[in-house]
């Protein structure tokens, strides 16, 4: 098959890989995938197996002026690519390159898959404190996203949230959930990383790794670190990832100076993909602090996956779709009370698991999304 994919991030500069790269590298491996470039991101660039084509005009960092201001190259690229390449099978995954890629594949008659792996509309307006702004954005966003899911061929979303959610604006949509690589998240020895941040052994590493970004509630785990020390002065708070568009980070490395508690606070930081593992294996106990509420009712986090195939205790907000899927590794907290309670019991047991996620690799969610392709062209 030839696939054109038109993912939500500047693919080969992310400096967080997606689902999209996860399961089209793994695509490339059968079938000739090509994918646009949007220089929106500075990060070091990635390799790849897909076939990359420019599609930046103007490399504005910022996402709402460089896809608006790119839109019309956008399309130029997009519809070259397609008649180009001999393009058969389109994946638009993003709001206004979505719209452009979606237009030009209907002229050409090429079938379109919508994967909506998030619900845009919130997400693209969480980067924004001003209200006014932020509904405004939201609003938008929204009529796009149904202009383009109006237009696709298939839908496919990422947690039977989702699926209800869009059920509920009238779209059908298949669920293939994320998934986590079993051949590099597995259980292994933390105390390299331990050690290079000055970790001790007997201390109890309470962890994040991902995206530090005002959806994730760090700074609130920040402020309840010295009712935890209180009661258990080895605990020590760990964040993996870095700030992509905000200054959130500044802002938990303030926090956590104020309070007192930045020498058992550490920061590593954005880390390559590959090393994360590593990371997770330093810590004795993994949270997913998510905190808007119009987000928890849909969310089903990569992290999840990650944590798990480490076999990992976590500790996390109350996500429904994440608790269907469950474990005895999964401790729910629903107030910043029980998160305490629950990390000093954790603190006191230090428990084991044994997880298989073999069930989630992304080489299974890359056969189901194969399966859908092969459908499509048929029909």
């Amino acid at each position: 098959m030839r696939i054109l994919l038109v993912s939500t991030q500047d693919y080969i500069h992310h400096p967080v890989p997606s689902r999209h790269h996860y399961i089209f590298e793994e695509l490339a491996r059968r079938h000739e995938v090509h994918v646009p470039h949007f220089h929106v991101s500075r990060a070091p660039e990635r390799e790849t197996r897909l076939h990359v084509h420019e599609a930046t005009r103007f490399a504005i960092e910022s996402p709402l002026f460089h896809y608006t201001l790119n839109a019309p190259e956008h399309y130029r690229v997009l519809s070259r690519v397609i008649r180009e390449e001999k393009i058969e099978l389109v994946v638009a995954a993003h709001v206004l390159a979505g719209t452009a890629v979606i237009h030009a594949a209907r002229r050409r008659k090429i079938p379109v898959l919508f994967d909506l792996k998030d619900w845009f509309p919130d997400s693209a307006a969480a980067y924004y404190d001003n209200p006014v702004l932020k509904e405004t954005i939201r609003r938008s966003v929204l009529k796009i996203v149904q202009h383009n899911l109006d237009r696709s061929d298939r839908i496919t979303t990422v947690s039977p949230g989702l699926v209800d959610k869009l059920a509920g604006y009238g779209y059908q949509a298949g669920l293939i959930t994320n998934g986590v690589d079993t051949t590099i998240f597995r259980p292994m020895d933390g105390a390299p990383i331990r050690e290079e941040y000055g970790i001790a052994s007997d201390d109890f590493v309470i962890g994040f790794s991902g995206s530090v970004e005002r959806w994730y509630a760090i700074d609130r785990m920040i402020e309840a670190l010295p009712r935890i020390l209180e009661k258990e002065p080895r605990a020590l708070l760990f964040v993996v990832g870095g700030s992509l568009f905000t200054g959130y980070l500044p802002e938990l490395r303030a926090l956590a100076e104020r309070l007192g508690v930045a020498d058992r606070v550490r920061f590593a930081g954005t880390q390559p993909y590959a090393s994360l593992p590593a990371y997770i294996a330093a810590m004795d106990v993994c949270t997913i602090p998510l905190s808007p509420p119009q987000w928890i009712d849909i969310a089903l986090p990569n992290k999840f996956f990650e944590y798990s195939a480490c076999s990992k205790p976590i500790l996390s907000t109350p996500i429904p779709d994440m608790q269907r899927i469950g474990g005895e590794h999964l401790h729910i907290y629903r107030d910043y009370d029980e998160f305490v309670d629950q990390a000093l019991t954790l603190a006191r047991d230090r428990p084991e698991y044994e997880i298989d996620m073999s069930a989630y690799d992304w080489r299974t969610k890359a056969a189901a999304f194969e399966a859908c392709f092969e459908e499509m062209l048929q029909e």
